[in-house]
């Protein structure tokens, strides 16, 4: 039996909304990527960036998908019960810009509220080719907690 095999790769599959972004479109992308963040699942999170993706989070500078998914696998083992809010701030052709806050624990059980800015650039097919992160933590207690997983 004989079969003919096509070697070529597949295009990298696309992630829709595509740019250029309209506001509902921008507002579409930025609570798609509030839902995969609160997954926790870095390996969901990071098929939404190009395989070249470039990102500096904080202090980290990270190219790739196996940097990105290897910083969130070591974010979620350090930021506990993770809960995030995106918020739209302003868009263009291919860019989002986005304000967010986010609370966890640390394993020793303090809690933190953290603050701070995203900009995104997107590649045509509507993954994310570039973000940058700038974030600030603010030690809070447990009763000051805004952000809660929902239940049922």
């Amino acid at each position: 039996m004989s079969t003919t095999t096509d070697h070529k790769q597949d295009p990298e599959p696309g992630r829709p909304p595509l740019p250029p972004f309209t506001e509902q479109t921008a507002r579409i992308k930025v609570q798609a990527a509030e839902d995969a963040w609160n997954s926790r699942d870095p390996k969901r999170v990071a098929l939404a960036y190009t395989p070249d993706s470039q990102w500096r989070n904080r202090d980290e500078f990270l190219l790739g998908r196996d940097q990105i998914e290897a910083f969130l696998t070591r974010k979620w083992e350090r930021e506990l019960d993770y809960r995030l809010r995106k918020q739209l701030w302003a868009f263009t052709a291919n860019r989002i810009a986005v304000t967010f806050e986010y609370e966890w624990h640390d394993h020793d059980g303090h809690w933190f509220r953290s603050y701070g800015n995203e900009m995104w650039e997107f590649a045509e097919n509507g993954l994310m080719q570039r973000r940058i992160a700038s974030i600030n933590d603010l030690p809070i207690l447990p009763e000051q907690r805004t952000l809660r997983e929902h239940s049922g």
